[in-house]
């Protein structure tokens, strides 16, 4: 199975950087550059997991984490949310989950890591 991957960032250098080693990963990769953006994306396809970052404009990743999560999807409740954020303090990793997601990259991506959580969520 192919699977789709979303990643939700607004800097279009760090989304195509992320894209292109997905891709490369054998990945199909959906894009977005806001949590609205994401949103939509997360409503008119089947998405395998997203990567989101938490500082945006127009929605941030806590909020889209949060919508996705309060859809009436079935899928919604099940779709491995990951945070991407400069931010990795304790507090900051709290409020992640809190919002319901699975889990907390650092930025700059570790592409060791991504690949790690990625595996991790999807077999």
């Amino acid at each position: 199975m192919e699977a789709n991957i979303l990643v939700v960032e607004d800097e279009k250098g760090i989304r195509d950087a992320i894209t292109i080693y997905l891709k490369n990963q054998g990945y199909h990769v959906y894009e977005a550059e806001n949590g609205a953006q994401g949103l939509e994306m997360v409503e008119n396809h089947t998405i395998h997991l997203a990567i989101v970052d938490i500082m945006m404009p127009v929605m941030n990743g806590l909020i889209a984490a949060k919508t996705i999560r309060g859809m009436e999807r079935k899928d919604a409740a099940e779709i491995p949310i990951i945070a991407m954020t400069a931010n990795a303090f304790s507090d900051d990793i709290e409020q992640s989950r809190e919002a319901g997601m699975n889990e907390h990259l650092s930025k700059p991506l570790d592409e060791q890591k991504l690949v790690e959580v990625i595996r991790k969520y999807i077999c």
